[in-house]
């Protein structure tokens, strides 16, 4: 039961993370700033097996506002995948 409920939280976060993926925009849409960069980093591996299905979404923006996006974009790839660290359990002894 627990194990059912934590997949369906996981699905639906998906699905709701997967309505801001990054698509080719039209020349005339505002360009991406810093925090969309933010977020499309945190959304990278969604985005990337949203592809996979459609080609239509993109990882990465590519109507942007350059630097700014990109080190957010940046920032959030590394600082997400790096915080996972923080949720592991870990075995042995505690070192406090």
């Amino acid at each position: 039961m627990k194990c059912t409920r934590i997949l369906l939280l996981v699905l639906l976060t998906l699905f709701l993370c997967s309505s801001c993926l990054a698509v080719a925009a039209s020349e005339g849409e505002k360009p991406a700033g810093f925090l969309l960069g933010i977020w499309h980093g945190w959304i990278a591996p969604v985005a990337l097996i949203a592809r996979l299905f459609n080609p239509m979404y993109r990882i990465y923006e590519t109507n942007n506002t350059g630097w700014w996006y990109e080190f957010g974009f940046y920032i959030a790839l590394v600082g997400g995948f790096g915080s996972l660290a923080l949720f592991r359990r870990k075995n042995g002894d505690d070192h406090r």
